[in-house]
C-alpha cells in the first residue's frame, strides 16, 4: 500500500451547492462535487437524472437555454466560471465538449481540426498543419486519414467521425474535456477505440464523461459520481463505488434493481 504516500491530484473543478432549474422544474439540486486534475470522472445514473445537465454547467452550455437558471458555484482552477466578467466563449475554449452524436462540419478533415485555431487567430499555414497533425495523432486518427486530409469529414465512419470531433476539440488546447455519452452510437470495436483513447487523453486533460454504460464507467474512469433525480447521491473511487458503495440507492442502481 504505497499509494498512501502519493499526494492526491489537485482539484481541477469544484461545484458547490449547484442548482439548476428550467422554469419551475428542478434539474439539479445542491450538487457538491470535486473533480480531480488529469483523471477521468464518470457520471452515471438513469436517464433524465441530471448527468448531462451537470456536464453542460461546466462550460455554461445551459446559458443557451432561456428557461435555465443556475445558482451556486462552479470553479475551475479556483475561479468562478459564473462570475460576471467571464466570457463563455473563452471558457469553452478551455473546456471542450464532445457530444453523443458526432457532429463534424461539412468541411475537409483538415478544416474540421483547423477551424478552432483559425477562429482564435492562427493564420500561419505551417503552424496550422502542425496543430492538425498533433490533434489527429492525439485522437488516434492520424494514421487512418493522413493521406486524405482534403476529404470531407462526413465521409468517415461513425467511430472516425467521433475521433475527428475529439481532435477538433483538442486543437485549441483545452484543459478539460467534457464527453456526453461519446460512444453510445458506436459499434463495439469503435467504442473500444474511444475508451482506449479516453484513458490516454487523461494524461493531458481532465475528463468528465457521462455514460449510460456502467461497464464503460468501471473500465475507463478513476472516479464515479452517481446521479439520481437531480441529486448527486454518492461519489468516490470507481472501484469502491462499484464494489462497496455506501448508499443503498447506488447499490440498487449498480446491481440493476432500477434504472
Amino acid at each position: 500500500m504505497d499509494s498512501i504516500h502519493h499526494a492526491l491530484p489537485p482539484t481541477k473543478i469544484r461545484a458547490a451547492d449547484l442548482n439548476l432549474h428550467y422554469g419551475p422544474r428542478y434539474a439539479l439540486r445542491h450538487i457538491d462535487l470535486e473533480i480531480e486534475e488529469n483523471r477521468v470522472t464518470a457520471l452515471i445514473g438513469p436517464s433524465g437524472c441530471g448527468k448531462s445537465t451537470f456536464l453542460r454547467c461546466l462550460n455554461r452550455m445551459n446559458d443557451l437555454i432561456e428557461s435555465a437558471k443556475t445558482t451556486g458555484v462552479v470553479e475551475i482552477d479556483g475561479e468562478d466560471i459564473y462570475a460576471s466578467g467571464v466570457d463563455p466563449v473563452l471558457l469553452r475554449r478551455k473546456v471542450g465538449m464532445i457530444f453523443q452524436k458526432s457532429n463534424p462540419f461539412s468541411k475537409s478533415i483538415f478544416e474540421n481540426v483547423a477551424y478552432g485555431p483559425r477562429v482564435h487567430g492562427v493564420k500561419d499555414k505551417r503552424r496550422l498543419e502542425e496543430i492538425v497533425e498533433r490533434s489527429l495523432r492525439q485522437a488516434a486518427l492520424w494514421e487512418e486519414v493522413k493521406d486524405d486530409l482534403s476529404k470531407s469529414g462526413l465521409g468517415l465512419s461513425g467511430g472516425q467521425q467521433q475521433r475527428l470531433c475529439i481532435a477538433r476539440a483538442i486543437a485549441v488546447d483545452p484543459q478539460v474535456l467534457l464527453m456526453d455519452e461519446p460512444a453510445s452510437a458506436l459499434d463495439p470495436v469503435a467504442t473500444a477505440k474511444i475508451e482506449e483513447l479516453v484513458w490516454q487523453l487523461r494524461e493531458t486533460y481532465t475528463i468528465v464523461i457521462v455514460t449510460h454504460s456502467m461497464h464503460q464507467a468501471s473500465r475507463i474512469s478513476d472516479t464515479t459520481a452517481f446521479f439520481y433525480m437531480g441529486e448527486m447521491v454518492e461519489t468516490g473511487q470507481t472501484q469502491k463505488i462499484f464494489t462497496s458503495p455506501s448508499q443503498k440507492r447506488t447499490e440498487d442502481y449498480i446491481t440493476g434493481r432500477f434504472g
